[in-house]
């Protein structure tokens, strides 16, 4: 499934927080989303999954304009993990999980034997079989990603949209996360902190500063030193993994990048 976002823009109290974006998701491709904080990635997901209306422009799935779909329409075709799970009730985390099912459902539907299956199956993916019966409030904040990983599993959406998906994740979990993402073969758009699991994962990347798309291409294309100083103001060192062949970032300190520039003028002299 395809999204389109053309010509979005978005405000709030009068303030504009994003501008004339522009952004392609095509079936199965994983595209990332990175910038600093305040760079307006979470905004712009909002507007994708229907929390905020932008102010004009068009997003689509598919071609279908997402504000001519019924919400349970789009949650048929698109799920989300956001970084907001605050308000989490004392669910056990399999009754969370089978949440996941309501697009699929009629008002007031049981769940079925079936509904049940996608549950369970969901959770062993994400590695949290054993925590089936447990009270969500019972988690850390690590295992709640996890568990809403797996109610995003259960929508069965074709679309799933990620916000800072490895917060509060082990390294460990955070590769396993990744991992699993990739192999769903599904459309994916997340917002991503970490450039080096972007770098990993996605099959192309844009790059947002002050509310715009400055930059978008592939990892390789738009990972670079300069791209990076001029949005993130850090100092880097890029090569090609030996290993991966992908492009790995080394962030460079002030104090050690202050001293590189010392040898250089030394030689010089």
């Amino acid at each position: 499934m395809q999204l389109n976002v053309d010509d979005v823009s978005f405000s709030m109290q009068g303030k504009q927080i994003i501008s004339d974006i522009y952004l392609q998701a095509k079936p199965g491709e994983f595209v990332g989303i990175i910038g600093p904080n305040g760079s307006g990635k979470s905004t712009l997901l909002k507007n994708i999954y229907r929390v905020n209306k932008p102010d004009c422009g068009k997003i689509t799935l598919d071609h279908e304009d997402i504000y001519a779909l019924s919400a349970k329409k789009t949650a048929q075709k698109m799920a989300v993990v956001s970084q907001e799970s605050g308000g989490l009730f004392d669910f056990s985390v399999r009754e969370l999980v089978l949440m996941g099912r309501a697009p699929h459902k009629k008002m007031m539907e049981s769940d079925t034997i079936g509904d049940g299956h996608i549950a369970d199956e969901a959770l062993q993916k994400v590695g949290l079989t054993a925590y089936s019966d447990r009270s969500i409030t019972t988690l850390s904040g690590g295992e709640k990603q996890r568990v809403m990983i797996a109610r995003a599993l259960a929508q069965q959406a074709k679309v799933l949209v990620l916000d800072e998906p490895t917060n509060h994740l082990d390294v460990h979990h955070q590769l396993q996360l990744m991992d699993l993402v990739k192999t769903l073969n599904i459309t994916v758009i997340a917002a991503l902190h970490d450039l080096n699991i972007a770098s990993s994962y996605c099959d192309r990347i844009y790059v947002m500063k002050d509310g715009k798309i400055v930059k978008s291409g592939s990892p390789e294309e738009v990972l670079e030193e300069e791209t990076l100083q001029e949005v993130f103001r850090v100092n880097t060192s890029i090569i090609k993994h030996p290993i991966t062949g992908k492009t790995h970032i080394t962030f460079l300190s002030s104090t050690l990048q202050a001293s590189e520039d010392d040898k250089r003028k030394s030689l010089h002299i």
